[in-house]
Order: C-alpha cells, then sequence, then structure tokens
C-alpha cells in the first residue's frame, strides 16, 4: 500500500496543470489549427468628443459622425481622423437624440429641454431651426428622406410632424400611454416606425399622422427600432435584466407584417439595434448593443450570433452607428464613442479600434 501510494504520487507530480483558458485553446482547436503570432493592437485614444455620457451618435458622411451627450452638446467629429470638426451649444438640458440624412449638411438634436434643434455644417451661429411643441423630453426622431419633413416624438404620449423649412408644426397626434423611445423613417416611404414603452412597435403614414399598423405587443418596453436599406424588415430591441427579455426582434414590413425571429443573448438591456451593409458578405446581419458592455454581430437569417466584443469599463452602451461597410460607432456612458472595425477576411471580426 505505501509503494502504491508512493508510486501514485511521482505520477501527480508529472501532471501539468493548466489554466482553463489554456486547456480551451489547446484543445477546442481544429485539426487544421496553425498559431499566428498576432500582439493585440492598442486602442487608440482621440480627442473626447464629449465630457461624460454620450447619449446618440449617427453617421453624418463617409468621414463624421454627430453625437449629443449629457454635456448639452452636440458635435461634429471626424473619426477617421480623430478630431473635433465642430461643437454647437444652444440645449438647456441633454442631448436624447440626434438625427441626420447620411451625405447632408443638415442635422437635428432632440433634448430633455422639451425641443427640437436644425443644426447647419458650416454654420457659424446658433441653431437655424426650432421645434418647440411637446410637453415633456423629446425621445424621437426622425428625418424624411427628402429632409423636407421632421418626425418628433416624446415621453407626452405625442408625435408630432414638421415642416424643416418653416419650422411649423404640420400635424400631431397623441396616444394613452404611447410614451415614445424611438423613430426611424423608411427609406423611400412615407413610413415611420415608433416603439414605445406600453411595448408596441407602430407603423405610422406620415402623410396624414396616422397609425397604420401595430406589430403583436412585446413582453417588456421597446427601445429602439431600425429599417432595413430595401424597406423589406425592421428590428426593435427590447429592454430587461438578467438575461430576460433583452433580444432584439426582427419584423416584416411587407404584407405579412410579421415577427420573423429574435436575436436572443444579451443579459441586460438592449439599447440600440442597426442593420448592417451587405458588403459584410453573402449572408445579411444586424448588430446590437446593451447595457451588458457587449456589442454582438448575428446572422439575421438564422438568429445565431456570429461575433460578440465586450468594451470592459464602458457602462451602458446607448447607441449604434453605421459609418460604412466595414466601420461601427458605439455610443457608451463612461467612456465617450468606440470606433469598431468589421472585419470578414477571415471569419467574422469586431475589434475596437479607438475611442473619442
Amino acid at each position: 500500500e505505501q509503494k502504491m501510494s508512493e508510486l501514485l504520487e511521482q505520477w501527480l507530480s508529472q501532471i501539468i496543470i493548466f489554466p482553463a483558458a489554456v486547456c480551451l485553446s489547446l484543445f477546442d482547436r481544429p485539426d487544421d489549427y496553425v498559431e499566428e503570432d498576432r500582439p493585440a493592437q492598442a486602442v487608440q485614444q482621440y480627442t473626447p468628443a464629449h465630457t461624460g455620457t454620450v447619449t446618440s451618435v449617427a453617421a453624418l458622411t463617409s468621414d463624421l459622425c454627430v453625437s449629443g451627450g449629457k454635456d448639452k452638446a452636440v458635435v461634429v467629429y471626424n473619426w477617421r481622423s480623430g478630431a473635433v470638426l465642430r461643437r454647437f451649444v444652444g440645449h438647456q438640458h441633454e442631448v436624447t437624440k440626434v438625427a441626420c440624412v447620411f451625405e447632408s449638411n443638415s442635422f437635428f438634436s432632440a433634448s430633455r429641454d422639451k425641443t427640437v434643434m436644425m443644426w447647419e455644417l458650416h454654420r457659424n451661429s446658433g441653431p437655424s431651426q426650432h421645434f418647440p411643441g411637446h410637453d415633456l423630453v423629446v425621445t424621437g426622431l426622425a428625418v424624411s428622406p427628402d429632409s423636407l419633413q421632421l418626425c418628433t416624438g416624446s415621453r407626452d404620449n405625442t408625435m408630432c410632424k414638421w415642416d424643416i423649412e418653416t419650422g411649423e408644426c404640420l400635424q400631431r397626434a397623441a396616444i394613452s400611454r404611447n410614451l415614445v423611445t424611438h423613430l426611424c423613417w423608411v427609406p423611400a416611404e412615407p413610413y415611420v416606425i415608433q416603439t414605445s414603452e406600453d411595448k408596441t412597435i407602430r407603423i405610422w403614414d406620415s402623410r396624414e399622422l396616422q397609425v397604420a399598423h401595430r406589430f403583436p405587443v412585446k413582453q417588456y418596453i421597446q427601445t429602439y427600432c431600425d429599417v432595413s436599406q430595401d424597406g423589406r424588415y425592421c428590428i426593435s430591441s427590447s429592454n430587461g435584466f438578467s438575461g430576460e427579455g433583452c433580444e432584439a426582434t426582427l419584423w416584416d414590413l411587407r404584407q405579412t407584417r410579421s415577427r420573423v425571429r429574435e436575436f436572443k443573448g444579451h443579459f441586460q438591456t438592449t439599447a440600440s439595434c442597426v442593420f448592417l451593409p451587405k458588403g459584410l458578405g453573402l449572408i445579411p446581419v444586424v448588430a446590437t448593443s446593451s447595457h451588458d458592455c457587449m456589442v454582438k454581430i448575428w446572422n439575421q437569417d438564422s438568429g445565431a450570433c456570429l461575433v460578440t466584443l465586450c468594451l470592459d469599463g464602458s457602462g451602458p452602451l446607448a447607441s449604434l452607428a453605421v459609418c460604412d461597410s466595414s466601420t461601427l460607432l458605439c455610443a457608451s456612458f463612461n467612456s465617450g464613442i468606440h470606433l469598431l472595425r468589421i472585419n470578414s477576411i477571415k471569419g467574422l471580426e469586431l475589434q475596437e479600434v479607438a475611442t473619442f
């Protein structure tokens, strides 16, 4: 018995115990795996766009983005060079949303001060147009593709349609308990998609500002929405906690107007969801950002999560913006705006390149 004990002790002393991560890297690899020496690239630190939380970001041109934050400022930023181009100040409280038509010189901001303002990229003075009229914080903002009209929504349960040139409120509609969370305009159509705290996604006909369709009520508050470039689908995101709720949902905007599938995997509120350009590959993909500090890219057809990036220390991730076929911007509560690069050469990869 003593000899057996000595042999066992000798045998155990020769066993190498690997950490769990090493075990995974050694034994969960395909047979044709080739070790690559790829040092992690340092994340560049650009000049910050805002002081504090960034609430919303949108792509303005192929080089520029516009963002709003708790510092009450609206900022135009060159994300390629890492420089602030313009900083606009006019709101009395936090900026909640920014919106624009891509490749235009005008953009819009909504605020907790109950107003919306229009800004011109090359205008030196203040806002070029004001849109007052809501009774509570403005939380929804969508510009028509022809840049002639603006739709706004608020926690005051109302939707408003505005003439951009004159600033006149053309129509106003109220629905009880319809606390608007986000708006987006359907490309080449008179329709506006709206999400709400009443857990409903509505399609508005902007011509008469009437509800044209309601999708089936979800279980949780709907926080955000986006529409595919071909106008065939929209996607909405849900709040939630501990993995309950927290999903994004794909909806068919054609005749069936039905739910297609859900994208589940976040553990806290999914705050933003966007369709990504088809230049990434043959399969259509969507991206989501969440209060769990994660950005995920999903296969639109199957619902499978293709890649996840954790932005440690960022706090809740409030907003996503698509710049081009390989670049995403992500606004955060704690660490400004994150510049993310999508690489599809060797499978789909998502990498943080810079923050500002």
